[in-house]
């Protein structure tokens, strides 16, 4: 390829790279999250997840917020269902093998927020494009949340 053709392929991936930046940080992080699924209420503990993991899981998994949940009234709970011993066991066993994968996971998606973050810093600090940057930072930030609240 000559010169002039590769200096538009660079120009290209910078604003492409810069516009999904918002993006790919959010799924990064969302996605690392998901691997421990922190995103649902049957995580780390039983006790629902913390606000932000919640609606950072639908968006990920469903590309909508999360639906208000009905208020249960006090006192009335259904029954759980009996727990079987074999099965709980079965389930921490296949926990347990796939932990490497999970952290693995994990440190792809804090790789990637990363990777993100610094490709947008260097777009940003070149005064040759930084203005278009900058606008093609915040329309990939904005044009996403448009859509989702839509």
């Amino acid at each position: 390829m000559n010169a002039k053709t590769m200096r538009r392929l660079r120009q290209l991936h910078l604003y492409v790279g810069v516009f999904f930046a918002p993006a790919i940080l959010f799924f990064a992080i969302s996605g690392g999250l998901q691997a421990f699924r922190l995103q649902q209420a049957s995580g780390w503990d039983g006790a629902p997840p913390p606000q932000w993991i919640a609606v950072m899981g639908s968006v990920h998994i469903d590309q909508r917020l999360p639906a208000a949940e009905p208020e249960k009234k006090p006192g009335v709970e259904a029954p759980k269902p009996p727990v079987d011993p074999a099965k709980v066991a079965e389930r921490k066993a296949k926990a347990q093998k796939a932990l490497p994968m999970k952290i693995f996971t994990a440190a792809l998606g804090a790789a990637l927020g990363l990777a993100t973050l610094l490709g947008a810093a260097i777009a940003i600090s070149m005064k040759s494009t930084r203005r278009v940057s900058l606008v093609m930072l915040a329309a990939g930030a904005v044009v996403p949340a448009i859509l989702l609240l839509a």
